[in-house]
């Protein structure tokens, strides 16, 4: 299965690991390591994320305060978001309707 960043799940991706660099070196590559095992589980086991919207899905990084936001198109794992389980939930939920709506374009 192949995996895509909608461009915004990408930028909080790496927000996040700025952030988390500036803290503590070397913090940041943790944070990505975490986020790499994550999705490689998801995508061996794509229905294991808990169901939280139509058509998506939210598996956890271990030992950070972070969900990875994700739906399946056809043969594709897109990453709606990178979502930080503190703050603002849902702001995500119109990517997806967006992203399959426009495939091709700079959507999914």
């Amino acid at each position: 299965m192949k995996v895509r960043f909608l461009e915004l799940a990408q930028y909080e991706l790496d927000d996040a690991f700025a952030w988390y660099e500036e803290q503590m070196p070397g913090l940041g590559r943790e944070l990505l390591n975490e986020v790499d095992q994550s999705i490689r589980r998801a995508v061996r086991w794509p229905l294991s994320g808990k169901e939280i919207a139509f058509e998506l899905r939210r598996c956890l990084v271990k030992r950070f305060p972070y969900g990875i936001i994700y739906g399946i198109e056809r043969e594709t794992m897109v990453i709606v978001s990178i979502a930080h389980l503190h703050r603002k939930p849902y702001y995500w939920i119109d990517r997806w309707e967006k992203a399959t709506k426009n495939e091709g374009s700079n959507g999914i």
